[in-house]
């Protein structure tokens, strides 16, 4: 399959959008952020120095507070042309003018809230179709945050309590927009502990490739498999291609999930993964020289 021309932002949640620090905040880990941030970076993808970006809001329940929030933090970071998009209902989907502005803009963002919400939205719609269309065959970013990350994938974990996870059934999974095929997202993953939560997600679809996104954290997919980590927190990575042995297909709903040599990796910011060669790569220059040697032999 044709590598995608464009690229995928997934952010853990709770990301710095820019906001000043206030007199209780750790100055330094603001400023900082401010630099080096994941908005920041989501407008440096963009070609175009005057970025028309859309933010749909249809995953939480306060689109207005939400949408004034990204307004606001993209204005902090120079950029006044943000529209949003409050798609409530199927029909909402449906309305030319936003399918309009799909065609039109350079950069669409995904808010947090309720990942089922956008997925009730959008699938089987023109949107979606142009989106995938656009993302495939232009430099065209698709950035979402928290559940807006989650739904990237074919495979979505809609929801399941994490201290309750590797008990079967507990997570619960669906249909998301099959932006990126082979991977599951999920999000909050470290202050939230769903490390058994994703597990138990990457275990119930084999040869998959779990991304645990930390809060303040998102990865820069690029050609589809590429990894980057951006943002100041961890990424988790569950490899379950080499699992040899797990009972999730015998045990009863409710009773523990054995699971025998899953594979994880922790990436901090700068490091990449290979999603498609399944390989940690500590810098994108380690990355490139590895590329070399392979063209190379």
């Amino acid at each position: 399959m044709e590598k995608p021309k464009g690229k995928l932002i997934a952010v853990g949640g709770n990301e710095d959008k820019g906001s000043y620090p206030n007199p209780k905040s750790k100055r330094k880990y603001y400023l900082d952020f401010f630099e080096l941030g994941i908005l920041k970076r989501f407008l440096k993808e963009i070609p175009d120095k005057n970025p028309h970006i859309e933010v749909v809001t249809t995953a939480s329940m306060i689109p207005e507070e939400v949408g004034e929030r990204y307004t606001s933090a993209f204005g902090i970071l120079g950029v006044e042309n943000v529209q949003l998009m409050h798609i409530r209902t199927e029909e909402d989907a449906l309305k030319p003018e936003y399918i309009r502005r799909v065609r039109a803009c350079d950069g669409i963002m995904f808010s947090g809230g309720d990942q089922a919400r956008i997925t009730r939205m959008f699938l089987h719609t023109e949107l979606l179709d142009i989106l995938k269309h656009r993302y495939q065959h232009e430099n065209f970013i698709i950035a979402g945050t928290s559940a807006g990350a989650m739904a990237m994938s074919r495979e979505m974990i809609k929801g399941g309590s994490a201290p309750e996870s590797l008990l079967r059934g507990a997570v619960k999974l669906g249909r998301g927009l099959n932006l990126i095929e082979g991977v599951i997202i999920d999000t909050h993953f470290v202050t939230r502990g769903r490390f058994g939560r994703l597990m138990e997600a990457v275990v119930t679809h084999p040869k998959t490739i779990g991304i645990g996104l930390g809060e303040d954290t998102g990865v820069l997919i690029t050609e589809g498999h590429k990894i980057e980590t951006i943002g100041s927190n961890l990424v988790v990575i569950v490899d379950g291609h080499e699992v040899k042995y797990t009972n999730i297909d015998e045990v009863e709903p409710g009773r523990p999930v054995a699971i025998n040599h899953m594979l994880m990796h922790v990436l901090a910011k700068g490091n990449l993964f290979d999603i498609n060669a399944r390989v940690f790569y500590k810098s994108k220059e380690d990355y490139q020289h590895s590329q070399l040697q392979e063209l190379n032999r």
